[in-house]
Formats: structure tokens, C-alpha cells, sequence
């Protein structure tokens, strides 16, 4: 990976590079999961650091992405507003707290060691969840609003938030995997009320992240443009849907990132 460090001394360079990695992943969103994995590494890869800038900089880009996907379900008629509203609060304050406490670890840990190997752990673990999905037997085909359930989607979601104001990286497989088992949705209302969420949590987290200063606009731009273009692209594209040489290439490129992420925090340079 030294090649890309090398390359993102130059401006050009490095927005090709985000280019690419963006219409990428937004593509893999699209056609099979898991694009959101390759963000953070590559921003970290490019010189900034992993906690603050990186992880501030993704939000911006994530933030885009959901704005076009909320209007896409909007536009389709699929909305739940007021079941979304109930579960994103807790989520929002979880949000805040997660990104409050990556902003601290970011200044503690200024070399990014414990964050890289944090990243990289993160990353093995949500692509092992997402690719043999352990949930999937406990996931109900029968709805159910329960007060008991609304409770628990509520606690569940508060520290999802959490999660997602500290890192991000695959939440959305959790959210799913919640809102299918928990409470018994269909993937359509599911991925709205994902879609929901992760918009309204990453506000708040890209909000503090902005007040502290570690948003780099023009990179979180362009990745954001070029995530959207390739879920646009993965949307028209004749792939079924978990293809499997598209999850072969997710899998590679997660395992490579993750071991060069703890190759550099054992052997930093």
C-alpha cells in the first residue's frame, strides 16, 4: 500500500484515488454491501489521521450518500416516518457520544496506533457478520410493534449510535439486522428506515466533527459525489444482488486494508 502514500502527495492523485475507491464502494453498496469498509482506510492511507480527520471527512461523504437514498425511497412512496423518528433519537444521542470519544481517543492516541488496530479488527469482524450473517435464523417474517420490542429496537439503536458516531464502517448490515429480528420488517421498509437513521446520526456526528475542525471538505465532496455515482451505476447494473465475485473483490480488498492497518500500527514508519 506504500504506492498509495506515495501517489497522494500529489493533488490529482489523490482525488483519482478517492474517486475510484468511492464509485467503488457506493457500487458494492448497490449490488452486494460492504462498500462503506473501504472509505475510512483509504482516507487513512492518504495521510490523514485514522480518529479525527479520516473518520470526520467519511461522515460528510456517508452524509451525501443518504441524502440521495432517503429521496430515492421517498420518491418510491416507502416511508415510516414516525417508527424512524422514534428509533433515531436514541440513535442521534448515541451519535453524539461515539463521536465525542473517537475525537478524545484522536487526540490521546496522535499516532493512531490503537485506532488503526481498532479499525482493522472492525473490519474482519463486520465482514465475517455480513458475509455468513449468524442473525439470520432469528430474523421473523411477522411484524411485530410490541411495546416490549419498541423498547428494546429503542436501547438497541441508542448504542448503534454510539457505534456510529465512533466509526461507522458497516453499520448498516446491523441496522438491518436489528429491524429484521427485532421487529419483523421487510427489507424495503428496513433499508428506509436504515437509510433514515444513518442520515440523521451522521449529521450529528459530522456536526461535531466540523465544530473541532477535522472535515477536509473538498476530499469529503468528491468522495461523497463519487459514492453516489456508483450506487447509481450498481442500480442500473444486471448483477444479482450478493454476486459472488463481487464479494470475493469486497473480501480481498477488507483483508488487505485491515492488514496493512496493523502492519502499520505495529511497524509504523
Amino acid at each position: 500500500m506504500d504506492f498509495v502514500l506515495t501517489l497522494s502527495s500529489h493533488p490529482v492523485a489523490r482525488y483519482a484515488i478517492l474517486a475510484f475507491t468511492g464509485i467503488f464502494a457506493g457500487f458494492l453498496n448497490s449490488v452486494a454491501g460492504g462498500g462503506s469498509l473501504l472509505t475510512l482506510p483509504v482516507l487513512i492511507f492518504l495521510g490523514l489521521p485514522g480518529a479525527t480527520d479520516a473518520n470526520g471527512t467519511n461522515r460528510l461523504a456517508i452524509m451525501i450518500q443518504n441524502i440521495v437514498g432517503v429521496a430515492g425511497f421517498r420518491r418510491k412512496g416507502v416511508s415510516d416516518f414516525g417508527y424512524g423518528i422514534s428509533i433515531t433519537i436514541p440513535a442521534m444521542l448515541g451519535a453524539a457520544v461515539g463521536a465525542l470519544l473517537v475525537i478524545k481517543l484522536g487526540k490521546i492516541d496522535k499516532s493512531g496506533v490503537i485506532f488503526n488496530r481498532a479499525l482493522a479488527g472492525i473490519m474482519i469482524a463486520v465482514l465475517a457478520i455480513t458475509l455468513f450473517n449468524p442473525l439470520k435464523r432469528f430474523q421473523s417474517e411477522i411484524e411485530n410493534l410490541s411495546r416490549h420490542r419498541k423498547v428494546m429496537a429503542r436501547l438497541i439503536f441508542f448504542i448503534l449510535g454510539i457505534y456510529m458516531g465512533f466509526i461507522q464502517a458497516g453499520v448498516g448490515f446491523m441496522i438491518i439486522a436489528t429491524l429484521t429480528t427485532v421487529n419483523g420488517f421487510d427489507l424495503v421498509r428496513t433499508n428506509a428506515l436504515k437509510m433514515l437513521v444513518v442520515l440523521f446520526c451522521t449529521l450529528v456526528a459530522l456536526a461535531i466533527f466540523i465544530r473541532q475542525g477535522y472535515v477536509i471538505w473538498g476530499l469529503g465532496v468528491a468522495l461523497g459525489l463519487s459514492n453516489a455515482a456508483g450506487a447509481w451505476i450498481g442500480s442500473h447494473w444486471a448483477v444479482e444482488k450478493g454476486d459472488q465475485r463481487i464479494r470475493i473483490v469486497l473480501v480481498c480488498a477488507v483483508l488487505v486494508f485491515s492488514a496493512h492497518l496493523m502492519w502499520k500500527s505495529f511497524f509504523p514508519t
